[in-house]
């Protein structure tokens, strides 16, 4: 797949569940869906910064507020490594979103 449909998708993935508010209701069930949705929040998050988890929790309540769900993910499909509760952005190479 070429990256101009992938960002075409992705786009058509966030208008339906990305509110007016820029919040997301409701993860999406389907997997493709839904690691477009977490790669576009882990997206404004700094590379190489660390981040407490209480910080990763109050930026995730800007798109969600099951934050402990998509933290969870975040680690789960490699969008973010944790150690001692210390959060840190993998480089995009790492992402499972585009691995597929």
């Amino acid at each position: 797949r070429n990256m101009d449909q992938r960002v075409k998708e992705k786009q058509k993935v966030l208008n339906a569940f990305i509110g007016k508010d820029g919040k997301v209701s409701q993860l999406p069930a389907q997997q493709k869906k839904r690691l477009y949705l977490l790669e576009h929040f882990v997206e404004a998050l700094e590379v190489g910064r660390k981040y407490e988890e209480k910080e990763i929790n109050e930026y995730i309540k800007r798109f969600h507020d099951d934050y402990a769900t998509v933290r969870r993910e975040f680690i789960i499909h490699q969008f973010m490594f944790r150690e001692n509760s210390i959060y840190e952005r993998n480089p995009k190479e790492m992402w499972a979103s585009l691995k597929q």
